[in-house]
């Protein structure tokens, strides 16, 4: 079987499957009622309308658009990032591994097959998210009387790299799904490493000497320096200045790229029971 006819079989089994828009449309409620709270608490500060004597961590008005259309691909990145891990494991879950590879008996070809679909999954969960975070986001930004910068070149970059960003994210997973068979564990591994140990090192890097030139490495680090902006810098965790755009992307295609190939020798050529 070539390349095209896995690709349109793997896209079949995706997308006549519940999960992947059940994720979607999650991740549209999740990054918009984010961006929604946060672009009223960042734009009601920045212009001087926060009342009550509350205050917000301080944003200069004119790098708060660019914070707010970025929270997409900063909290939304373990959608696709779970939707490539899944794309692998439901099929060990399910055992319906055997049928793909008597279908494709040259597993590369349908591992490479699931990195096309993930790609392209991912692109669509980053253009999702880019919407659900800039609709709000700039809806505030202009009702507070702040500009949205949307006729920018420098913010629709951010949105495009976003998309980058997040299909990138669905490589990753597709790789985590390779490497580790079982569902389950591979889930629990991803939410604890996304929403736990990789925040928490990052948040140690702002106050350990040395420790924030690693951490900029970590692949939410290199995600978030790959689309330009990110509420995580601002809420103290990033002590030194992060990758350059490009390095971040290389960074995470790089962690993709090492999932895959480790994935593939050490499980994917594996006899499936």
């Amino acid at each position: 079987m070539s390349l095209a006819t896995a690709t349109r079989s793997e896209a079949t089994k995706l997308l006549t499957t519940a999960g992947w828009w059940i994720l979607a449309l999650v991740l549209v409620v999740y990054v918009g009622t984010t961006a929604a709270g946060m672009g009223f608490l960042f734009a009601a500060s920045a212009s001087g309308n926060l009342g009550g004597g509350a205050t917000a961590p301080e944003v200069p008005s004119d790098g708060l658009a660019p914070l707010l259309y970025s929270l997409g691909g900063s909290v939304g990145y373990v959608f696709p990032l779970l939707i490539g891990t899944l794309m692998v494991t439901s099929e060990f879950r399910h055992q319906t591994l055997t049928p793909t590879f008597l279908g494709t008996p040259r597993r590369g070809t349908a591992l490479w097959a699931k990195v096309v679909v993930g790609a392209l999954i991912g692109g669509l969960f980053g253009l999702l998210a880019v919407i659900a975070a800039v609709g709000p986001a700039a809806a505030l930004l202009a009702g507070f009387g702040l500009d949205t910068e949307l006729g920018a070149g420098d913010a629709w970059a951010l949105m495009g790299r976003t998309l980058i960003a997040m299909a990138l994210w669905a490589l990753v997973g597709v790789g985590v799904g390779a490497l580790v068979r079982n569902q389950v564990v591979a889930i629990v591994v991803v939410l604890a490493f996304t929403q736990f140990i990789e925040p928490l090192l990052r948040l140690a890097g702002s106050f350990v000497d040395g420790l924030d030139e690693a951490t900029r490495f970590l692949p939410g680090a290199a995600s978030d320096a790959l689309i330009g902006a990110s509420i995580f810098n601002v809420m103290g965790g990033q002590g030194s200045a992060p990758l350059e755009w490009w390095g971040g992307g290389l960074v995470l295609l790089v962690y993709a790229f090492v999932l895959l190939l480790v994935g593939h020798i050490a499980s994917w050529t594996r006899d499936v029971t």
